[in-house]
């Protein structure tokens, strides 16, 4: 007579692998810079400098309220800002302060670096300092290409290696037409003092490792792209 213990190991055996986190993501893929959504739209990132509003005099206010409000009239397409906050991780500057007050010869100075690290440590202990990043992220929707018609699907299923042909084609259309948008949405940035730079691949996909992955990303670094694909490669039959 099977016991409670075998039923439970064959319910186990017999159980089906749950969905893949891929399934609930909303994009599909990272590639050449962009990223491509299930919906076939695009998806640019642009990381943007800050500037302290508060300690600027009143004019100063006045005239960067105005320069927003010109930037937003200048849109012609939506966009998105994004401020991503984490907490600062210091322990590895706590680490090569410890190893310059071992290797230190100066007397004065081991003692000035003790109080320091002493100091930036209570400061820790006091209160957590959060790290704010700003991004714009510019989408581009070709509208027109959301539904195709029997004879192009017809076509694709007869020849697939135009299909890939024709939708590399498109890619690269829609990708143009996407870094016109960003090369704007930069240059209306810049009128106000912004400095804004697109995120590469490498950096997209570290941005959306440290998303999904907050409490993983101070002990399990992510592996250079380059290394990823020659790992990949090595791994393919």
């Amino acid at each position: 007579m099977p016991t409670e213990n075998d039923m439970q190991s064959k319910k186990l055996a017999g159980a089906k692998a749950g969905p893949s986190t891929k399934k609930f993501l909303d994009f599909n893929e990272v590639k050449e810079d962009v990223v491509v959504m299930k919906d076939g739209t695009l998806r640019a990132v642009l990381m943007v400098s800050s500037i302290n509003f508060a300690l600027k005099s009143e004019d100063e206010q006045n005239a960067i309220i105005q320069q927003y409000i010109s930037f937003m009239n200048a849109l012609e397409s939506p966009i998105q800002i994004v401020v991503q906050s984490r907490r600062l991780n210091i322990e590895d500057y706590l680490e090569r302060l410890k190893l310059s007050e071992r290797e230190q010869k100066n007397d004065l100075l081991r003692m000035q670096i003790t109080d320091y690290r002493a100091f930036v440590g209570e400061l820790i202990d006091l209160g957590q300092i959060m790290q704010k990043q700003f991004f714009v992220v510019v989408p581009y929707n070709p509208m027109s290409d959301k539904r195709k018609n029997f004879w192009t699907q017809m076509t694709e299923v007869l020849t697939p290696a135009l299909s890939v042909r024709l939708a590399e084609e498109r890619f690269q259309q829609r990708k143009r037409d996407l870094m016109n948008r960003v090369n704007s949405t930069v240059a209306n940035l810049s009128s106000m003092g912004l400095k804004a730079v697109m995120l590469n691949t490498q950096q997209l996909i570290e941005l959306y490792y440290r998303a999904y992955n907050p409490e993983l990303i101070d002990t399990e670094k992510l592996d250079d792209m380059e290394n990823m694909r020659v790992a990949e490669n090595q791994a393919a039959p």
